[in-house]
């Protein structure tokens, strides 16, 4: 996977992480720094860690899947893409009244937003190259993007994350489509 392509990928997971912080900081108004490093610290951690996770998990199997690789990394970017853009046509409740930078809701909203991160580590497996400087940068853009979400929830409507969702999705299922593409073509 090239750098672009790596980037996209990390942009595409980060933009639940976004939707959730801009929802974040509509909820916990006015936002501090605290809020801000809290949320933004703990996601990009948890997208930093489930790609490895997903990644050897995946290494465990791709013995058995052998030349059929480019058909699981497209079904699974092409799954978790759908899901996002499925997800965004869903209302959100931006205002459930407690405080998602803190305690079990906080490690609740890590996880959620994290699952599509494990499954892109599976898929991942399945290309050539580490997994180590891949979910680092997928960590970072995750954090970057929470940051910049909680700091604009309190001042964006609610709407903003359904649209994030949306783009997050439709960079997954065009680098889905790209993998097989490519594959096809070659």
């Amino acid at each position: 996977m090239n750098w672009l392509d790596l980037l996209a990928v990390a942009a595409g997971l980060a933009m639940d992480c976004f939707a959730v912080s801009v929802a974040a900081g509509l909820t916990v108004a006015p936002v501090t720094g605290r809020h801000t490093f809290r949320l933004a610290f703990h996601f990009g951690l948890f997208q930093f860690m489930m790609p490895v996770v997903g990644w050897l998990a995946g290494k465990e199997v791709a013995g058995y899947v052998g030349g059929h690789a480019h058909w699981v990394v497209f079904s699974l970017l092409g799954f978790v893409g759908g899901k996002m853009l499925w997800e965004a046509r869903q209302q959100k409740d931006a205002n459930s009244g407690a405080d998602p930078t803190r305690g079990l809701m906080l490690v609740t909203l890590c996880l959620a937003t994290s699952i599509d991160a494990l499954a892109v580590g599976v898929s991942m497996a399945f290309l050539p190259g580490s997994i180590w400087a891949s979910a680092v940068v997928i960590g970072i853009v995750a954090m970057v993007l929470s940051a910049a979400g909680i700091g604009f929830g309190g001042r964006l409507g609610p709407g903003w994350g359904r649209w994030a969702d949306a783009a997050g999705g439709c960079m997954l299922l065009l680098i889905a489509l790209k993998t097989l593409v490519e594959h096809l073509a070659g």
